[in-house]
């Protein structure tokens, strides 16, 4: 997505990335290094190209259950070896799972350098793939999805409004699965999945922080290099039929009282629009003084809470609304009363000072993932799995900047109509 020349000198300054150096192995794993002087730390992230996006019904789910296959042990070490090795050398890992990618990271000393690039090298050439782990992982991922999904309100609804606004884009079905699908996924099926999602062409390695570029780069050269290419993954079906209507969806569960969750088709991370929506959602619903919670829930008092999500995802995600409704409150009053305030910034936009607050908000967080190593180097792989290419790390601060209060209007207005939205309704039930 290119960017105004003029811009790319306040970019620079947010991230010197004329300091990145950069390589591609012959097996086509993407490296990508840069050094940031100050405390002798790195941060070491691996971004693989997959996640529920990657899936198709009678294996979704297996992105995340293979999050913690990867931490079953490989041909050099053992089942749970990678953490007590690491933590040994004072590190320490985590890893994450999206609708567009899955994530593996540590932060460690500068000194572990080599031992981190053993440990994620092995596994990634000889993940230990066997009927044991897999049972093991399976009942993991089966009681954490009974725990967030299955016996939670907010993730009953969050799926249910998956389904409703993605009718045949595999954004429909949720990251960590359907049930039956966990229960079905076979070793066979996992064999094929680490082969193709998790070969070096569908990987790129991002590591920050005080290092020799060149140096490093070597190593993970020397360690990564004979790993077999392996076939590509499968091409995405990512079409998605024109809503033409509302959709609406009723959720049944033990509550104190009702919920309403109300969700758009958005923009995909490429599109320019992707950043006004970003600051409608600041306007709408983040803090005290944004406007639905002034008048959902301070002025009117038809609602306890108020929140407003929006993320960027690589086709275009879901811009959603939650409200949680006050007793004795119907959720037809907090449905029309959502729709005016909607239908008031289509009609009359945003005022300057929303807007000026709006983009404070956001710089601020931006600010702060890039404050770190670890957040250098989580924005440089978002960048380029979402955004096609690392260069377009920290540059959302241009792009808020130069969001207009009209280009805010016009963003609300074409994408959160009333034609577009899907509605869910959490309707309270005794507990059994």
């Amino acid at each position: 997505m290119p960017r105004p020349a003029a811009l790319r000198p306040a970019a620079a300054r947010l991230i010197d990335l004329d300091a990145v150096r950069e390589q591609v192995l012959p097996n086509g794993l993407r490296l990508r290094v840069l050094r940031e002087a100050g405390a002798p730390t790195l941060s070491y992230a691996t971004f693989f190209q997959v996640g529920s996006r990657n899936e198709r019904p009678g294996i979704t789910g297996i992105s995340h259950l293979f999050e913690h296959m990867m931490f079953n042990g490989a041909a050099r070490y053992g089942p749970k070896q990678f953490d007590r090795v690491l933590e040994a050398r004072g590190g320490h890992s985590n890893a994450y799972t999206s609708n567009d990618l899955t994530v593996y990271y540590e932060d460690f000393a500068a000194e572990a350098l080599e031992t981190v690039v053993d440990l994620e090298s092995d596994r990634m050439r000889s993940l230990r793939i066997d009927d044991e782990a897999l049972e093991q992982e399976r009942g993991v991922v089966m009681e954490e999805r009974r725990l967030r999904t299955d016996n939670s309100i907010s993730g009953l609804m969050d799926e249910a409004l998956e389904a409703l606004v993605h009718q045949a884009h595999p954004y429909r079905w949720p990251v960590i699965g359907w049930m039956s699908d966990i229960e079905r996924i076979s070793r066979a099926d996992c064999e094929a999945f680490f082969r193709s999602c998790y070969a070096p062409g569908n990987a790129a390695i991002y590591v920050v922080g005080d290092l020799d570029p060149e140096a490093t780069l070597a190593l993970l050269a020397s360690d990564y290099g004979d790993i077999p290419p392996g076939p590509a993954p499968a091409a995405v079906a990512s079409g998605e039929p024109e809503q033409r209507g509302e959709r609406r969806a009723e959720v049944r569960y033990p509550a104190q009282g009702p919920s309403l969750l109300c969700g758009w088709r958005a923009a995909a991370a490429r599109s320019p629009d992707a950043a006004a929506l970003d600051l409608a959602q600041v306007c709408l619903g983040v803090g005290e003084s944004s406007r639905l919670r002034r008048s959902l829930v301070h002025q009117s008092a038809l609602a306890t809470s108020v929140g407003v999500s929006h993320g960027w995802r690589i086709d275009p995600g879901v811009f959603s609304i939650y409200a949680e409704i006050s007793p004795r409150v119907k959720v037809e009053r907090v449905e029309r009363a959502l729709a005016t305030e909607l239908a008031r910034v289509a009609d009359e936009g945003v005022s300057a000072a929303e807007l000026k607050r709006a983009r404070a908000l956001l710089r601020s967080s931006v600010l702060h993932e890039l404050g770190t190593h670890n957040g250098l180097a989580q924005a440089l792989g978002q960048a380029e799995a979402m955004l096609g290419d690392w260069r377009e790390a920290g540059r959302a601060l241009e792009l808020y900047a130069n969001v207009t209060p009209g280009d805010v209007k016009r963003a609300v207005r074409r994408y959160l109509s009333p034609a577009r939205r899907n509605t869910v309704v959490l309707v309270p039930e005794r507990a059994p």
